[in-house]
């Protein structure tokens, strides 16, 4: 079995910065991408960032780029998610999850995720 624990969630003025944190354990599995999505109340999910595990090449959103930036420390199993510059429509529940198969931005093929972590942007 596979874990995804997020954290570093909380509630922050805009035009702050918050550094999420997803730590992988259980199970030894292959990813072939780590991914950021969030989802808004009344909203679907959506795709924030990812990176590919074999490469480290990085994709983001659109409406975050420039302001967050995704990274890996293979030696804490640890994805991070740093978020500057934050605004209100940047609220949500932010999920980390991994992809054994060959997709980044498709959030219906990633295979684990982790329970949320809820970013509040006050304006």
């Amino acid at each position: 079995q596979v874990q995804l624990v997020e954290s570093g969630g909380g509630l922050v003025q805009a035009g702050g910065s918050l550094r999420l944190s997803c730590a992988a354990s259980g199970r030894t599995f292959s990813a072939y991408s780590m991914g950021w999505f969030r989802q808004a109340p009344g909203k679907e999910r959506e795709f924030v960032a990812a990176i590919k595990w074999s490469d480290s090449n990085t994709y983001y959103a659109d409406s975050v780029k420039g302001r967050f930036t995704i990274s890996r420390d293979d030696a804490k199993n640890t994805v991070y998610l740093q978020m500057n510059s934050l605004k209100p429509e940047d609220t949500g529940v932010y999920y980390c999850a991994a992809a054994t198969r060959r997709t980044v931005l498709d959030g219906t093929r990633y295979d684990y995720w982790g329970q949320g972590t809820q970013v509040t942007v006050s304006s």
